[in-house]
């Protein structure tokens, strides 16, 4: 019984330490959630690097036949880490399958009584053609129309991160953008537009140095109101 007792008195006591512990640093409970998803997130982030650490030999060893396949010598000094190198490399380059939209709008979407188009343009993409494996680059031009819901701008740019680093095709890399922001924010409509130069296209097959490659998707109003989507184009293309 005492011990009972005694037992009850200390989990009081620990409780007692711990919320004045919260209170003295000014956290409050959605803080405590908000740390238990960046607990989880980092969970995640430690998973992906342990994946990332046992798949690294095999592509190395991928790297490594690939260079002898072209007749060098893995062994000079040059081509001494470059298996790994470039196996870091390439994982670096693909993180994007390892992310999802929800992992990086946690607690960036705001209801704010907006409803006029908001564009984040020119955001800088880099990613790698599917079919050759060699970079196409250039400049992503976003646009949606809030249903009471508004995302923070930086996120935009984060989303088109996660799926341009990823082997990818311009078509599907543009509907992938507009479809992700419609699904986290609901909203009237989305615009995307992708200007981007293929090294495919530059350095092998046509060679042609100046050739650029326009992608749009357009989604809920601006897909099906002319007016709204004159208006888009006409913002993202001046400068």
């Amino acid at each position: 019984m005492e011990y009972t007792k005694a037992a009850e008195m200390n989990g009081m006591r620990n409780d007692k330490i711990v919320s004045e512990f919260l209170c003295h640093n000014g956290f409050s409970e959605l803080s405590i959630e908000a740390k238990k998803a960046a607990l989880q997130c980092n969970e995640e982030k430690s998973r992906k690097e342990l994946e990332d650490e046992s798949n690294l030999p095999a592509l190395e060893a991928a790297y490594t036949s690939i260079l002898r396949g072209l007749g060098e010598n893995t062994d000079r000094q040059g081509l001494i880490r470059t298996p790994l190198r470039a196996a870091k490399a390439m994982q670096f380059l693909t993180k994007g399958y390892h992310e999802t939209v929800y992992d990086i709008l946690n607690n960036a979407i705001f209801d704010e009584d907006h409803d006029e188009m908001v564009i984040v343009k020119d955001i800088d993409m880099f990613s790698l053609c599917e079919h050759h494996l060699v970079p196409f680059f250039g400049k992503v031009h976003i646009g949606y129309l809030p249903s009471k819901k508004v995302v923070g701008l930086s996120k935009l740019a984060r989303i088109v991160e996660i799926f341009s680093r990823r082997l990818q095709v311009q078509e599907r890399l543009t509907k992938q953008i507009a479809h992700a922001i419609c699904e986290a924010l609901q909203p009237a409509g989305v615009a995307v537009v992708i200007e981007a130069t293929h090294m495919c296209m530059v350095m092998r097959g046509v060679q042609k140095m100046n050739s650029r490659t326009i992608t749009s998707a357009m989604v809920g109003v601006f897909r099906e109101d002319p007016k709204t989507r004159e208006e888009f184009l006409s913002l993202a293309k001046n400068s």
